[in-house]
């Protein structure tokens, strides 16, 4: 058998043997994920809704409970001359100082917002937060008994 066919022969062995280890995976996940209970996944969904309504609202107040206080908003930016991976940043002072300006302020009717809690592993969650404008991915830690949103990395969404 030459090593081009032998090298065909593993693939094509391996193929079930790869699809098996990424359906138990998915498996593994969906039952982690089911594990989380709901009081949880309710403080994880609170702090989310403080985050964006608070935004929507003009209330610096909601926003600034919802963050950890060295919060890493960001977004990928165009590069720029000086950095070829552009990163835009914002730090939680920044965006409570916008909120406090009504930046985002927006009528109840307009706000069309959803939470999706993707993961929650011991004490940190991943989320994915919808707007009108924007989705932000959000990373979240437990301090205590108290959920905050640590890392945003955000898009604006298309205009339509």
């Amino acid at each position: 058998m030459s090593h081009d066919t032998g090298r065909r022969f593993m693939e094509r062995r391996m193929r079930p043997l790869a699809a098996l280890q990424l359906a138990l995976g998915l498996a593994f996940a969906a039952s982690a994920g089911a594990q989380t209970d709901a009081g949880t996944l309710r403080a994880i969904e609170a702090t989310a809704y403080d985050y964006i309504d608070g935004q929507l609202e003009g209330d610096a107040a909601r926003v600034a409970r919802s963050l950890h206080p060295d919060l890493a908003k960001r977004n990928v930016a165009s590069a720029a001359p000086y950095e070829t991976l552009g990163l835009g940043r914002m730090t939680s002072d920044e965006l409570i100082g916008l909120t406090r300006k009504g930046a985002l302020k927006t009528p109840r009717e307009q706000w069309q917002r959803s939470v999706e809690v993707l993961r929650v592993d011991q004490d940190v969650a991943t989320v994915r937060l919808e707007s009108p404008w924007f989705v932000d991915h959000l990373q979240m830690g437990r301090f205590g008994d108290r959920w905050v949103i640590v890392n945003a990395l955000w898009h604006r969404k298309p205009r339509q």
